[in-house]
């Protein structure tokens, strides 16, 4: 079968942006602030060991400035209680990570603890 003359037909992700719809609208909602849901988020991904998902939302917030240094070690402490000590020290190797990482990002901020 041959192709159809003229442009060739764009592809749309209509599931793609419907999730992303979604997702941007429950993020933007305003009864739990966007520090509480990035909290109840990594506590649920950390439960469930889906590493992937909970260096991303490490990154976010840390970048964003919805957490800080001191405040992701000490959800480490925390869910390392409740998800289990294996859990948890991944968890604390991915923050750590993530800390150096973004020390060495930010010039002149190297070696300052948070």
């Amino acid at each position: 079968m041959t192709e159809p003359a003229g442009p060739a037909m764009e592809t749309v992700d209509s599931f793609g942006m419907t999730a992303e719809r979604a997702f941007a609208d429950l993020w933007s909602r305003e009864t739990l602030t966007l520090r509480e849901r990035r909290l109840l988020l990594l506590g649920l991904l950390v439960g469930q060991g889906l590493d992937d998902q909970v260096a991303q939302n490490l990154d976010a917030a840390l970048r964003t400035g919805d957490l800080d240094e001191t405040e992701l070690r000490e959800i480490v402490v925390f869910l390392t209680h409740y998800a289990g000590w294996a859990r948890g020290t991944r968890l604390n190797g991915q923050v750590e990570d993530l800390i150096e990482l973004v020390r060495r990002d930010r010039p002149g901020r190297r070696g300052r603890p948070g």
